[in-house]
């Protein structure tokens, strides 16, 4: 069945998977990002394959453009059915170096916007009695990482999130889980300061299954969730991760 989806972060990275995954099977979706051009791109493959996309300029920490891009979705493809709250920032610093403009910055996009976007899809799941919502959380939340305190803090606020929204509407037809990837290749793991992270190449291999994980990876276990098929899993952390975090 084909029903409305919105990725945050749709424009790279584990969003992008996600994004792609939804329109192979059939969904219509809606790309959240704060690179309109990339978002535009993506949009444009995506139909140029046969698929429905839309593009939104959307960053997740401005309320007021959360507002318009659900707003946009509604009235371009309809009631929003599915949400993946994939967009996020991180950073390297040590407790003594976070100032509170940086704690606020990791703060509001990562767990902020998480709860913005799932508070304005909420009301549309609720009318309907169905909905899938799935949050992108981080394997650090569970186990800790040096110099990321404030991105740990902000990934475990998603983890407890998706929890009480689980209970909150189980009764409503709706689920919500996590998935808290560990090692994934993507540009924002490419791109990490090489004095705290040696490397996708180099850490790759020492994951249990022997590679760093894929956005197809975490775009697969999203299909499941999302899908008819994952209607009796609701508040859970789906550890998408190679074994690197058991």
């Amino acid at each position: 069945m084909s029903r409305v989806a919105v990725v945050t972060g749709g424009a790279s990275g584990i969003g992008l998977g996600v994004a792609k995954r939804f329109a192979t099977d059939g969904h219509r979706v809606a790309i959240f990002d704060r690179n309109a051009l990339a978002a535009k791109a993506v949009a444009e493959e995506i139909t140029a394959a046969g698929g429905t996309a839309i593009a939104a300029d959307v960053d997740v920490a401005d309320w007021t453009s959360v507002d318009a891009g659900f707003a946009r979705v509604r009235a371009e493809l309809g009631p929003v059915e599915i949400l993946v709250t994939s967009a996020g920032v991180e950073s390297f610093d040590k407790l003594a170096d976070i100032t509170p403009e940086i704690w606020n910055r990791i703060i509001s996009v990562n767990l902020t916007g998480t709860f913005t976007c799932v508070q304005n899809a909420v009301p549309d799941m609720v009318a309907a009695g169905w909905g899938r919502i799935v949050t992108i959380s981080s394997s650090s939340a569970q186990s800790g990482a040096p110099s990321m305190t404030h991105y740990a803090a902000s990934k475990g606020g998603v983890i407890g999130l998706t929890k009480a929204l689980a209970v909150e509407f189980a009764r409503s037809g709706i689920t919500v889980n996590t998935i808290p990837p560990s090692l994934v290749d993507t540009p924002m793991a490419r791109h990490a300061p090489p004095e705290h992270f040696p490397g996708v190449d180099i850490v790759g291999p020492m994951v249990p299954l022997g590679r760093a994980g894929t956005p197809d990876d975490i775009a697969g276990a999203c299909s499941f969730l999302c899908s008819d098929d994952g209607s009796y899993i609701t508040g859970q952390v789906i550890g998408v991760n190679g074994g690197m975090y058991i």
